[in-house]
């Protein structure tokens, strides 16, 4: 009895549309990919619904006759490669050659095309892999595709996409990495009838330009150097446009989009010095290396490459952007002929010169007793009757110096309800850190978390009602926005003011005219970085946005909380055990540990 036995056609293209069609951005990559290579010089992209409804892509490439319509919808049909060394020469984009055969096989599709020197088209429609319309039509030169119910025949497929939101942007993403590696093509972008981006064809600069935003071309400076071994060229951010997040940071080699945590650690550490730690820049960087030295193979979606000679890499790319830091300014360095000499501001320079004075007291004496009620009343006799040819203080005069008096705010007591917690003079700050005993060892209290805490609690009941409190800015800020961030700001523009900012929002500029009361000032722009890039994670792992915002905000205003005194302490401990709950901060990260008795032995042991 036969055992093996080889699959059905039909079969094996939902087999490889495993590996090819991921989800609409899988598709999206590949017909814009054979859009590039047919020599296209205007592609249009609509999206319906994250893709699930519709994916349309219209070029005006070179466009196929009848029989290579009806080929390219076959299995390891191409006309990129012809024998096993152009595996290891690819200059094309495409060349599985099974692209459109998988998405065919898990999807309505419809194929309109036609060659400059032909007077009419072919239109050939397919649905889960079965050919249902093939006939002539008129239609214009190139190339439409339409591609409709994505994975319509494979239920579980389907259920595993994510929101409209979250698959449109990656459908954003494939789409940025074929448009920035061919600013010389006109790309245009619309989603459920509105337009995203309409990027004419120019130079890479005003690519860059385009796709981060109004204003971008001055937060950015090119990076150029040329050897034997790799040619790069591309855009890089100023260091102080650097983010908290990851935002716009590309990699190509011969035009292709790759992902490389290597190559990133170059960029970072031409930067190290330059950006706060944990920072990101942003980098538009492009590698030419000889084909036969890279392999595109070693992932399904082709994102990770290997490189022959990438220490080689690494090391021309560090020293690349260095020197462009350095000519551009953009590097601290010394100047042994500068001026030393003090340099006042231009505003007072044409002030006349006016010699400081200092009001004092002439008939204060610091050893005469004050009157009565002044703050220095409690000092003892051993301070008072002490110079001046005073009567000498006696031993308890001086014993009574250095004893501690008793008064309500120094008295040792005991918060209600908190397992014997001390106060006041028991309590020991170390820099975030408060300790204080209690009656089984010594509580340890994080304060920056216990502030997450009590502000969390405190904005999340006030969050629901209304808007957070805010204070008004004495000095408007202003904050660029690219693409993806002017998106979700304007998405989400009312649960911004919801949390207590004052925003306005023209082009992509975006001014800050008022922030929460929590938030300190120095820490506002931060925080909007950090909110929006918490609005995506959230909508991208089914976050509640709301409570995802007010953490990331309370995290944000906690960070600029600090304790002066004890009597400052003792106040958060009172708020923090106030709150619902007092052990986790709004992250679930402990807020408080408890060090017994037995357990202090055993490190002094």
């Amino acid at each position: 009895m036969q055992v093996i036995k080889r699959l059905p056609t039909q079969l094996a293209n939902q087999i490889a549309a495993g590996e090819v069609v991921q989800r609409p951005a899988s598709v999206v990559k590949e017909l814009m990919e054979n859009s590039i290579d047919a020599g296209a010089t205007e592609i249009s992209l609509t999206i319906k619904d994250g893709g699930r409804t519709l994916i349309s892509i219209q070029d005006n490439g070179s466009g196929m006759n009848h029989q290579d319509a009806l080929l390219c919808f076959e299995r390891h049909a191409t006309s990129k490669i012809n024998a096993i060394n152009d595996l290891f020469n690819l200059i094309t984009m495409g060349f599985r050659g099974e692209a459109l055969a998988s998405i065919a096989a898990v999807a309505h599709v419809s194929l309109k095309t036609k060659r400059a020197e032909d007077i009419t088209g072919f239109h050939i429609r397919i649905e889960g892999g079965a050919f249902v319309q093939n006939e002539e039509v008129v239609c214009s030169k190139g190339t439409l595709i339409e591609v409709k119910n994505i994975f319509f025949n494979v239920p579980a497929r389907r259920n595993f996409l994510k929101s409209d939101s979250i698959e449109f942007n990656h459908i954003e993403d494939a789409f940025l990495y074929v448009a920035i590696a061919h600013p010389e093509v006109n790309f245009i972008l619309h989603h459920n009838n509105q337009a995203i981006y309409n990027l004419s064809a120019a130079n890479l600069k005003r690519r860059v330009t385009d796709v981060l935003g109004k204003n971008a071309g001055d937060r950015v400076f090119p990076i150029a150097s040329e050897t034997d071994i790799v040619k790069v060229t591309g855009f890089i951010g100023k260091p102080e446009t650097a983010k908290k997040t990851r935002g716009s940071q590309f990699f190509f080699v011969n035009k292709r989009f790759f992902k490389s945590s290597y190559f990133n650690h170059a960029v970072l550490k031409a930067f190290e010095g330059l950006i706060p730690e944990k920072s990101h820049p942003t980098y538009f960087i492009f590698l030419e290396v000889d084909p036969a030295k890279i392999d595109v193979n070693i992932h399904p979606t082709k994102t990770e490459i290997k490189f022959e000679e990438e220490r080689f890499i690494y090391s021309i790319l560090l020293s690349t952007i260095r020197q462009s830091l350095g000519m551009f300014n953009l590097m601290p360095s010394l100047d042994f002929e500068l001026e030393t000499a003090f340099d006042l501001p231009a505003g007072f320079r044409k002030q006349p010169i006016v010699e400081p004075t200092i009001q004092v007291d002439p008939n204060f004496n610091p050893f005469k007793p004050q009157q009565q009620g002044s703050k220095s009343n409690g000092f003892s006799k051993g301070i008072h009757e002490q110079g001046f040819g005073a009567s000498k203080s006696t031993e308890e005069d001086w014993k009574s110096f250095y004893s501690i008096q008793e008064t309500p705010e120094n008295i040792q007591q005991e918060l209600p309800g908190i397992g014997g917690i001390s106060t006041s003079t028991d309590l020991l700050l170390i820099g975030r850190y408060i300790f204080t005993p209690i009656k089984t060892g010594v509580m340890v209290i994080d304060s920056k978390r216990a502030m997450e805490r009590i502000l969390y609690d405190e904005c999340i009941e006030a969050f629901v009602k209304h808007p957070l409190n805010q204070q008004m800015l004495l000095f408007p800020i202003e904050k660029p926005l690219e693409k993806q961030e002017l998106r979700i700001m304007t998405n989400h523009f009312k649960t911004f003011e919801q949390l207590g900012f004052n925003l306005v929002l023209e082009d992509s500029i975006l001014r800050i005219m008022g922030a929460p009361e929590i938030l300190h000032e120095n820490g506002v722009v931060q925080c909007v970085d950090e909110l929006m890039e918490r609005v995506s994670y959230s909508e991208q792992h089914k976050e509640d946005v709301a409570h995802a915002l007010v953490v990331q905000m309370v995290n944000n205003a906690a960070k600029y909380h600090r304790i002066g005194n004890k009597q400052e302490a003792e106040l958060q401990i009172q708020r923090l055990f106030s709150c619902t709950s007092h052990t986790l901060s709004p992250s679930n990260e402990p807020i408080l540990q408890i060090l017994t008795f037995e357990q202090l032995n055993q490190l002094i042991k």
